[in-house]
């Protein structure tokens, strides 16, 4: 009988549980480390794009994920009038499949499945440096060896900054303040309370999505220099403004828990070094204008496991391979990702009949959502054993 092969991976985020769960479920002996004393979500909502929910699929965590889920019809862009400019329709025949939930039922439920699949689960856990042979190093000096090691510990990597790996990193002008408020009838006109809208006035947007039932997920974006609208609290009249017609919405905000993040560009040289995958925004971090960054990466650490088979003598020739078929398809979507940093300067005038064109060029849309409609596949060996695909 083959020994059981070890794994640690760090960083307990989307990426890194997802990959914990896939592994313990090929029968990796797992051990997953998070700095934090707690393990919780970062953010407010999230949009599960098709790859995303067919991960969810596969780990056989989808039914539970998806409770409470919003299931929008159409995503709308608006333009500085209130005028939709663009709008995608979803969730129906042959259309994309988009939910919407709260970051924290996500994290809740992979650290769920994490438990079932019976990874070791280990919190206030730093991991200071990994080496190509798997050696794992913490504080105090204590060191063990893994055959395989997933680096999940973020944008801000430092596993993967030792190696020097970083092609190209860029922290836009832009970011944005994210906050989860209890829904109300009186935010936007009762025909778009169940829509996806993100409206544009300026060099500012307003992402409105339904997360569930009663909560709704709002990210303020603008410039990082734009003093007025990176306010926390926020600032109901820097923002109602430009967007007179969200004023009931804003003044909902003024007293909501936010946080501010500046967008992050960033992609890889190489995926691996040794026996060191790297996966999440640790590798290919993106701008959020797509919605995709949580899909792409969930995506990217199924795929991990799937290109390893059951129990491999050795990761190191088969992460090159992942890598290969992984990389097209994640790096078509961050640079989608990164040229809509574009549409923020630009003028009113020229920004919405520029939106309203590409909406109307049905390859733009696809190439752009290509991550998104793509469904994972299992490896040659099968599916992740506990999964529940349909």
């Amino acid at each position: 009988m083959a020994s059981k092969k070890r794994a640690e991976v760090v960083g307990a985020g989307i990426a890194g549980l997802t990959a914990a769960i896939a592994l313990a479920r090929r029968g990796w002996a797992v051990r997953l480390h998070e700095r934090d004393r707690e393990i919780r979500a970062i953010g407010a909502g999230i949009y599960l794009w098709g790859n995303g929910l067919s991960v969810l699929e596969t780990l056989g965590l989808y039914q539970e994920a998806v409770v409470g889920a919003h299931v929008g019809p159409v995503l709308e862009s608006r333009d500085h009038r209130n005028r939709t400019v663009e709008a995608v329709r979803i969730n129906g025949p042959g259309q994309p499949r988009v939910y919407t939930i709260t970051r924290e039922r996500l994290i809740d439920t992979l650290l769920r499945g994490a438990d079932a699949a019976g990874v070791e689960i280990h919190t206030g856990s730093e991991v200071t440096e990994v080496d190509p042979d798997g050696t794992v190093h913490s504080p105090g000096g204590r060191a063990e060896r893994a055959d395989l090691v997933v680096a999940a510990d973020g944008v801000n990597s430092k596993i993967r900054d030792r190696f020097a790996l970083v092609r190209r990193r860029v922290r836009l002008k832009q970011g944005a303040s994210r906050l989860t408020v209890a829904m109300s009838d009186g935010f936007v006109p009762a025909e778009d309370r169940g829509k996806y809208i993100e409206y544009f006035s300026g060099r500012r947007r307003v992402l409105y999505t339904p997360s569930s039932a009663t909560s709704l997920y709002v990210a303020l974006v603008a410039d990082e220099d734009d003093a007025p609208a990176g306010r926390i609290p926020v600032d109901p009249d820097a923002w109602a403004a430009d967007f007179p017609e969200l004023a009931t919405l804003l003044r909902a905000l003024a007293d909501v828990p936010a946080r501010w993040d500046t967008f992050e560009f960033l992609t890889l040289r190489r995926w691996s070094v040794g026996r060191i995958a790297f996966v999440g925004d640790a590798a290919h971090a993106q701008p959020p204008y797509l919605g995709q960054g949580g899909g792409c990466a969930m995506m990217n650490a199924l795929g991990l496991v799937n290109s390893l088979g059951d129990v491999p003598r050795s990761v190191e020739p088969l992460l090159p391979a992942w890598e290969a078929a992984q990389r097209p398809t994640i790096e078509h979507t961050q640079r989608w990702a990164y040229r809509l940093r574009l549409v923020n300067p630009m003028p009113n005038p020229v920004r919405a009949p520029l939106l309203r064109l590409a909406g109307r060029i049905p390859a733009l849309g696809r190439s752009r959502l290509r991550a998104a409609m793509t469904v994972p596949t299992s490896s040659p060996a099968g599916p992740v054993r506990g999964s529940d695909p349909r």
